[in-house]
């Protein structure tokens, strides 16, 4: 069974910036952006990185784990057979599904971001902003395509199961191998890499602090 689908993810960037009155450029002039780069964000044509995400969520006061949310009303509105939002719509009228509390491989729901990066969530308790991922990074796959470090809300604990993981932890740099784990504040400025031939994938936990 393929993944479970997930709304567009630059249509709930949208969505999440005109609820809060945001206009593209002021949330542009916010991250350091150029207005014609988030337009093609929320447009589906690009992809963000891992810190551009966080930059997003972080200008609009929402949590990355929003992200994954399917709400009735942006499914409703577009309730077209056959398109992903169909999909969204038949997600939400199962909670159970939603909630788990046990979510099986094809259940998860897959974000894929620039840089080489996949998230799959694997699970959700309703009312709280954990983000609960099993990460990967393919070969050559950074958090930020700029070579920049970010630094958001929460604090981050991670634990690497396969491959090799650079992290760039303000002035320092570790590298984490299979069995590693790592914590730390998140408003840390960090940045995770894969240097090597295969792909590094572990479990991480994001909490907001909110």
């Amino acid at each position: 069974m393929p993944p479970a689908a997930v709304p567009p993810l630059g249509a709930r960037i949208r969505q999440a910036r005109l609820e809060r009155g945001t206009s593209l450029r002021a949330l542009a002039r916010e991250i350091g952006m150029s207005a014609s780069l988030v337009s093609q964000i929320e447009n589906g044509k690009s992809q963000p990185s891992v810190s551009t995400l966080y930059a997003i969520t972080t200008a609009l006061g929402i949590s990355v784990e929003s992200l994954f949310e399917a709400g009735e009303s942006a499914a409703a509105s577009l309730p077209v057979p056959g398109t992903v939002m169909h999909a969204l719509a038949a997600f939400a009228a199962d909670p159970g599904r939603r909630i788990g509390p046990l979510v099986a491989p094809g259940d998860r729901e897959v974000l894929e971001l620039d840089s080489g990066v996949t998230w799959e969530r694997l699970g959700h308790v309703p009312g709280t902003d954990v983000d609960f991922l099993l990460v990967t990074y393919r070969p050559g796959g950074a958090s930020s395509s700029s070579g920049g470090l970010m630094r958001h809300t929460g604090t981050e604990y991670g634990y690497l199961t396969s491959g090799e993981l650079i992290l760039t932890l303000g002035f320092e740099e570790h590298t984490l191998r299979p069995g590693d784990a790592v914590c730390f504040e998140s408003t840390t400025p960090h940045r995770y890499r894969n240097d090597g031939p295969v792909p590094a994938v572990g479990v991480w936990c994001v909490f907001s602090g909110t």
